[in-house]
């Protein structure tokens, strides 16, 4: 066993801390960069093939995580070229979407199965724009 040493178990003990005290720190600064990056739940209906609202609001440069519930009797699946996602949507359940996070803009939806009725648009708004429409009202 050449070039292996047998710390002293003191010495030992000590690097056990000091790993300790890294891995919390690390995770510290992971929570709060993951939570500075997460803007939360944003929710879409479907009803009668129809999205509502058929604009949603969203902050620009964050992670949105998009609860869509279809309350038809029928699955629709969520269609974006715009956001890079598809999606089935089984009748009368929940479906979960993360997007983002995304630069201020427009990015269009669909139901793929009634691409005329079932449309929408999230709309990414950064923080400067939402500010100062808060001030205007």
């Amino acid at each position: 066993m050449m070039g292996h040493k047998m710390l002293a178990p003191t010495s030992q003990l000590a690097l056990h801390r000091q790993t300790i005290r890294s891995i919390k720190v690390m995770l510290g600064l992971f929570w709060v960069f993951s939570c500075n990056m997460f803007a939360g739940e944003y929710s879409i209906t479907l009803k009668n093939n129809t999205f509502s609202p058929a604009e949603l609001k969203v902050p620009a440069g964050k992670k949105v995580r998009l609860v869509i519930l279809n309350q038809d009797d029928s699955a629709e699946e969520f269609d974006s070229f715009d956001l890079n996602r598809e999606k089935v949507l089984f009748p009368n359940k929940k479906s979960v979407i993360f997007i983002g996070p995304l630069k201020p803009g427009r990015y269009e939806y669909f139901g793929e199965f009634h691409p005329h009725s079932a449309q929408g648009t999230i709309v990414a708004v950064s923080p400067q724009t939402t500010t100062a429409r808060k001030n205007n009202d």
